[in-house]
Formats: C-alpha cells, structure tokens, sequence
C-alpha cells in the first residue's frame, strides 16, 4: 500500500511558477513509476507528465513543467514555469508499478492550482 500526499498548491498569476509536491509512503517508492494529472472544472482528468525510466509530458505543458524525483526522500516534484490560467486544475499524484503481472495504483488526494489572468 502507497499512500501519496500532495502540496504546493496555491493561487498565482499568469507567467508565474508554483512547485507541487508528492511525498510518497512505503519502501518501495522508487520501483513505482510517478506521474502528475489533473482535472479542470467540467472536464475529465488528464496526463500532465511522468518519471520512471525516462520523463514523459503532455504537449500542452512541454518547455513549461520539469517532473522530477528524489528517492531518498519518497517525493516527486513538478516545476511548473510560465503558468496559464488553462492550467487551472485540481492536481494529483499518481503512483502505479506492475509486478508478477498485477498492476498497482495509487493516487493522491490532488492539490488545487489556479493561475489568474
């Protein structure tokens, strides 16, 4: 069992930056692939990008956002950079390893971002 815990949400202008943050539970953190979704008002949850063996990012957000992790300290980040009020979200955490062929995932409880135009 992985439980994950965000921060780093807030409210900040367009152009401006915010770091969120995933503190992960458990011994086994860096076997697990990490990724960062989010979800919009009215809208379904999407990728916002991934770490495992490479690093993964949406179009939207590629040159803007850097995902990154420290396995010491069971946490992964998102640097967000130039932020547009299309960023506008509820962010989550995203945990998910296969082993013997059974897939395991986790989410956190997500943490709100609102860039202002």
């Amino acid at each position: 069992q992985v439980q994950l815990v965000e921060s780093g949400g807030g409210l900040v202008q367009a152009g401006g930056s915010l770091r969120l943050s995933c503190a992960a539970s458990g011994r086994t953190f860096s076997s697990y692939a990490m990724g960062w979704f989010r979800q919009a008002p009215g809208k379904e949850r999407e990728f916002v990008a991934a770490i495992g063996d490479s690093t993964w990012y949406a179009d939207s957000v590629k040159g803007r956002f850097t995902i990154s992790r420290d396995n010491a300290k069971n946490t992964v980040y998102l640097q967000m950079n130039s932020l547009k009020p299309e960023d506008t979200a509820v962010y989550y955490c995203n945990a998910v390893n296969s082993i013997a062929g059974k897939t395991y995932e986790y989410w956190g409880q997500g943490t709100q971002v609102t860039v202002s135009s």
